[in-house]
């Protein structure tokens, strides 16, 4: 037995190497272009893009490549479902799914299954997205041509910035570069096993982006069609079935360029199908897809377009200004660089169509009408590989043309250095960056050759008499060699560092926001999340992520209404609770900061709650104002003239009321009604100086009345005192909300009170509260 085994892993061996010694120059130096650009997107992802990038539609897929993980495709928060929702997730009856297809999900939950690191995954799809670029270029020119188009896809800014971050354009061009391979090899080879992996790649392309697959894959359609008609007018097939021949239809009787079709065709309907059962499946319509029941109008067309509150009619001119603007980035900032790079596509593919038109009528051959009689290697495509190439030029523009997604990745049309496009390029034209590689990499090969001829002629023996393998040509075109690569290298990293710059400073933004998030160890925790953009997690936290059952080490929950959040609390009793917020105003602009603050927060439960307020006093201060406010918009207070050094403002909360309790007896105790469930109470000092400039101290308790002993929940320990068996209790989150606002009553959190960072406040401005809880 073990000699049997022996002798097939040497016989596996002597194959294998057999087969590496095949293997061509060229083909080493993809795989080593390949290496590299995987090497350089998962550097950028993991530095660049390390908290995640501006883009939040990261966390979506994440989130559900985890799902995935766990066998869900939806997710069930119950009555918490409010507190939970992700970005860009659909809510139908209490479930929760995705508006996005799992496919690109699901390639990024291999790599988090198999090394925990999603961002393996990128690296794996740069490596796969360079080298069928390499085979595409050499099928459609030679393999010279395509190691440099290899480097010039690998290099481009749109290449390396969108394939580093969890967005679905890279991994879709990955599966469009598969049926494209694989569709030519068919071709070339007469092979229904590669036409069955063009449509197994088409249809799953379809699957993950229904529209960018279609616009790929038109061109082959197109030559598929044309392919089979003009096979089936030679071979007489319709007249051989419309003479009921029984053995017109046999499979082995069809000529190969309708069978590989065929089996293209199959599978790719049979993936098509998925989809469809998958839509059927998510939201009760084959037809529709979760994007299309999340916004309607947020697919191609024209006419009104809208998605959540942003809409705008989009009209053919509309179209032709956005679009026009964004191929016009694409070719001049986002391809490799720049104008220059475009530049020699543009000659590339000149050349390539004095080719076409040279060699015109194309041989049958070229188009794939093979004889079965032909070996593979006389079936030469190289005419037909460019011509689909240069198809691209037109099907994906003019599909785009008609998605106002290019409107929206414009802040500014005029602007390339604001919006979507600023940091990300024309990510719905990423798959352009196939056919400008190929024919930049084509020009630059016919120009060098050009130009080495040209400087042989001029210097060789009919011009300056060197020998034309000499050390002076060669140092000649050595020189010439040196300064191509500076001046591409130069453009190149000209419009490669300005989206790389642009993204590390939201990096930046995030590191400093995360601050006390990555400083504090959160095992078995509840985390409150502020909501700057709406009621969305991970929108725009998306580095603070649920795992699908909501029950990881940290748990995250919107921080919306007290009744809400208490809802939360009593699902977690056992955690450990905290409240992140921040000083500031959250906004899109990523040299704006943030001064974070992580709270932990307490449950206080009693009878009575008494509690002590005490605010610093600035200079100048004439008199101070306190006014209690109820959860029903009632309103108590009193003054305190001269107020010198602190003020102690002192308070009490019982099952009917909120007192305010006044020291030295300046005034009447002053109450407001105790909100009837839940809700806030909110106590604010504000001292006034003479010239009418006012502070005001501010602080929201969330608080609620809990009826009886059988509301009090048995999980409730430590710092929580219980009310008695038969009477009722008042429950308070602790520490209060408090911020501290200049000339305004209520600042939100850009008056965020920072009780560790003084400097961060005006002198001698100090907020304390103390806080206890007591049976009556």
């Amino acid at each position: 037995m073990f000699e049997r085994i022996r002798a097939i892993l040497t016989r596996v061996l002597a194959v294998g190497e057999q087969r590496l010694r095949r293997v061509v120059p060229e083909t080493w130096l993809a795989v080593v272009v390949a290496v590299l650009s995987a090497l350089v997107v998962f550097d950028v992802a993991s530095t660049v893009f390390a908290y995640h990038s501006s883009n939040h539609d990261e966390a979506v897929y994440l989130l559900q490549a985890a799902m995935l993980l766990e066998g869900q495709l939806e997710l069930h928060a119950g009555e918490l479902t409010d507190a939970f929702r992700p970005w860009f997730f659909i809510e139908d009856g209490g479930r929760l799914y995705p508006k996005y297809s799992p496919v690109p999900a699901a390639m990024y939950a291999v790599a988090m299954a198999l090394v925990g690191e999603p961002r393996v995954t990128l690296a794996a799809i740069a490596a796969v997205n360079a080298f069928l670029v390499y085979r595409l270029a050499s099928m459609a020119w030679d393999r010279r041509a395509g190691v440099l188009a290899a480097v010039v896809f690998a290099a481009a800014p749109l290449s390396i910035v969108t394939t580093s971050v969890f967005l679905p354009y890279a991994p879709t061009t990955a599966l469009n570069l598969v049926f494209a391979v694989a569709y030519l090899r068919s071709v070339r080879d007469g092979s229904i096993r590669w036409g069955v992996l063009a449509g197994i790649a088409i249809g799953i392309a379809f699957f993950a982006r229904p529209y960018t697959a279609v616009l790929f894959a038109a061109p082959f359609i197109a030559h598929a069609g044309i392919t089979v008609i003009a096979v089936a007018e030679r071979e007489h097939v319709v007249d051989r079935i419309l003479d009921r021949n029984p053995g017109a239809l046999r499979w082995g009787s069809l000529p190969v360029s309708i069978r590989r079709t065929l089996a293209t065709a199959l599978f790719g309907t049979l993936f098509v199908g998925i989809a469809f059962a998958y839509n059927a499946r998510m939201t009760g319509s084959a037809t529709t897809f979760p994007y299309a029941a999340f916004a309607p109008l947020d697919g191609p067309g024209f006419g009104r377009r809208r998605i959540l509150d942003h809409s705008v009619v989009y009209t053919p001119e509309l179209a032709l200004r956005a679009n026009g603007y964004v191929l016009w980035y694409f070719l001049t900032r986002w391809f490799t660089a720049g104008a220059l790079g475009s530049a020699v596509a543009a000659g590339g593919l000149a050349v390539a169509v004095r080719r076409w038109i040279r060699s015109w009528p194309p041989t049958s051959d070229e188009d794939g009408i093979v004889s079965r009689s032909l070996a593979p290697d006389q079936r030469s495509i190289r005419g037909t590989a460019g011509r689909l190439l240069a198809g691209l030029f037109v099907t994906i523009p003019a599909g785009n043309f008609a998605f106002w997604g290019n409107y929206n990745v414009l802040a500014t049309m005029s602007d390339p250095t604001d919006g979507i496009v600023s940091q990300f390029g024309p990510i719905y034209h990423f798959d352009l960056l196939v056919p400008l590689s190929v024919f930049a990499a084509i020009g630059a090969v016919v120009g060098w050759r050009r130009l080495r001829k040209e400087v042989r002629d001029r210097l060789g023996p009919t011009g300056v008499g060197l020998d034309p393998d000499g050390p002076g040509i060669r140092a000649s075109l050595a020189v010439l060699v040196l300064a191509g690569v500076l001046l591409a290298g130069g453009a190149n990293a000209v419009v490669v560092s300005d989206p790389i710059e642009r993204n590390a400073a939201h990096t930046d933004k995030y590191e400093t926001a995360y601050e006390p998030i990555e400083a504090t160890d959160l095992e078995n925790a509840l985390v409150f999340l502020p909501t700057p953009y709406g009621e969305w997690q991970t929108h725009p936290f998306q580095y603070l992520r649920n795992e699908p059952g909501f029950d990881g080490p940290v748990v995250y929950a919107l921080d919306r209404e007290p009744e809400e959040d208490f809802a939360v609390l009593d699902a977690y009793p056992d955690r450990n609770h905290y409240r992140y917020t921040y000083r500031g105003e959250w906004t899109p602009n990523p040299d704006r900061y943030v001064t974070p603050l992580l709270e932990s927060l307490e449950l206080r439960r009693g009878e009575v709650i008494e509690g002590e307020t005490t605010v610093g006093i600035p200079d100048r201060v004439e008199h101070a104002r306190i006014r209690l406010e109820g959860a029903d918009g009632t309103h108590a207070g009193y003054t305190v003239s001269d107020p010198e050094g602190s003020l102690v403002v002192p308070w009490r909360m019982d099952p009917e009321n909120v007192r305010l309790r006044e020291a030295d007896s300046r005034a009447d105790d002053t109450t407001v009604p105790m909100p009837t469930d839940a809700g806030t109470v909110a106590l604010t000092v504000t001292v006034i100086q003479p010239d009418g400039g006012t502070l005001t101290y501010r602080q929201e308790i969330a608080v609620r009345v809990i009826e009886g002993a059988e509301d009090i929940k048995s999980g409730d320990t430590g710092n929580i005192e219980s009310a008695e068996a038969d009477g009722s209790a008042v429950e308070v989150v602790w520490p209060p909300e408090r911020t501290v606002c200049r000339l305004a009553s209520d600042c939100g959190r850009e008056g965020t009170y920072l009780p560790d960072d003084p400097a961060a406040h005006l002198e001698n401005v100090n907020f304390e509260t103390t806080v206890s809880a007591r049976d009556r």
